[in-house]
């Protein structure tokens, strides 16, 4: 099978490589979500040693630094509850925390999540956490030009692997809301 976007060896069907993902992961793409056909979640195998977004655009192909996202994980504060929410934003952008999210949220404070809290709470590795199988209750917050990109390449639960998904099918996630203003280009 070839990837639709970038130049990947190895890619094939996600269902096939539930091996290879997490297992929150696996079990969302196992499960499907919206009606989304788990044929259209690819799993390309990579290299974790080159799964920072600089290293893997050079080596997978340039034109990924537009077309892929990154999912982080955020803290927000309001009286003395904490709520954790992820975040998806492209590549290029950097996650607008203290004004996008915390507005959204309705916080007083947010910030990134500690790692051991991103790693905890959702079961994946820090540096490939994804919004698919993220923690039912949490806020998923996706900003409108992820989810206007044909595909998406996103973390896959660890640092081995990414998954391409179309954009429109990241905001059909539980908890998805699209958020204007999330990213901002760097």
């Amino acid at each position: 099978m070839r990837a639709p976007i970038g130049s990947f060896e190895n890619a094939c069907p996600a269902v096939d490589r539930l091996d290879l993902l997490t297992e929150p992961v696996a079990a969302a793409v196992s499960e499907g979500w919206s009606g989304v056909p788990a044929a259209q979640i690819i799993h390309v195998d990579t290299d974790p040693a080159i799964a920072d977004t600089a290293v893997f655009v050079e080596h997978h192909g340039a034109e990924l630094l537009d077309r892929s996202a990154n999912c982080v994980v955020v803290a927000s504060k309001r009286g003395g509850e904490v709520t954790l929410a992820a975040c998806l934003v492209l590549s290029h952008s950097r996650v607008d925390v203290n004004g996008a999210v915390r507005k959204h949220l309705g916080a007083r404070k947010a910030s990134f999540a500690p790692m051991d809290t991103a790693v905890g709470e959702t079961g994946m590795e820090y540096g490939g956490i994804t919004p698919i199988g993220l923690p039912a209750a949490w806020p998923l917050l996706i900003d409108p030009a992820v989810v206007d990109e044909e595909w998406v390449l996103i973390g896959s639960g660890s640092r081995r692997g990414k998954l391409i998904v179309p954009g429109k099918a990241l905001a059909a996630l539980p908890g998805a809301v699209v958020v204007e203003g999330l990213g901002v280009r760097v």
